[in-house]
């Protein structure tokens, strides 16, 4: 297979995996390892995507978005204004933020490691196959976003770097957990992952500026396009599910690729 068609599937399975919960980490680096590709060159590559999936983010809930950056600003300067819900919202979805960053950037290195480990990946597999059969257990409740709630979905996005862990998978499941509503849970998930994926991305810049001789893959651009389309579409196709109750269903598919992953780490031993 060309580099560039490496490029363009890694480009696509971004797309698909990043929103579904399902772990596009797991599957990126399951990817890259299995195509042999040096984890250092895809540094900018991997910004990209990332930036091209945010993107999407953006583009499907523009109008929420910009519902709580004008109420939130808006507070700013005027205590009227601070009795928008914009205005909490705003700040919860910063506390969340700042749990994300105190528990995932202390394990930086531990994740690098791990992305090259098909047992770690497995592994994490396994464990957002665990927290997905969970969800039909706990009942649905009506509860409002509150501090507690925003700090434990914050505290589970930054355990989800670990690769196999999804991201998605774990904050969609803790914010149920802690009593919201499917449509409060999906929005509070990937409204949180806005500011944190684009904080890791200005690391990740200031990590890339350091070494000026990275090159990008061949076909990196259309990945990206084919990432943001399809990043778009999965998050109408997982709206859709977590507004049925259908979306813990994906727990099977990583238990299954978890085994695969685990099995194929000890195979490779004997």
């Amino acid at each position: 297979m060309t580099p560039t068609w490496q490029t363009l599937i890694l480009g696509v399975v971004q797309g698909v995996t990043e929103f579904l919960p399902i772990s596009s980490s797991g599957h990126l680096a399951l990817l890259q390892t299995f195509f042999e590709m040096p984890a250092g060159n895809l540094l900018l590559f991997d910004l990209i995507l990332h930036c091209a999936t945010v993107l999407a983010i953006l583009l499907f809930f523009r109008e929420e978005v910009a519902l709580v950056l004008v109420q939130w600003c808006g507070g700013l300067f005027s205590k009227k204004a601070r009795d928008a819900e914009g205005w909490r919202y705003g700040w919860l979805l910063l506390v969340g933020t700042m749990m994300t960053a105190v528990v995932a950037l202390p394990l930086k290195d531990v994740v690098e490691e791990a992305m090259s480990s098909y047992f770690a990946v497995g592994v994490g597999l396994l464990a957002t196959a665990g927290l997905l059969c969970l969800v039909p257990l706990v009942p649905e409740r009506q509860k409002e976003l509150s501090l507690k709630a925003a700090l434990f979905v914050g505290l589970a996005q930054g355990l989800a770097v670990f690769p196999g862990l999804s991201r998605s998978g774990s904050t969609l499941a803790v914010a149920l957990f802690m009593g919201l509503t499917g449509r409060d849970a999906f929005r509070l998930s990937f409204l949180m992952s806005i500011p944190a994926v684009l904080g890791a991305s200005l690391l990740e810049t200031a990590n890339i500026l350091r070494h000026p001789s990275l090159a990008l893959p061949d076909g990196c651009f259309l990945a990206a396009l084919a990432a943001f389309l399809l990043g778009y579409l999965s998050l109408a196709f997982l709206r859709r599910l977590v507004l049925s109750g259908k979306w813990p269903y994906f727990g099977v598919y990583c238990f299954l690729l978890g085994v695969v992953a685990v099995v194929s780490d000890i195979a490779a031993d004997f």
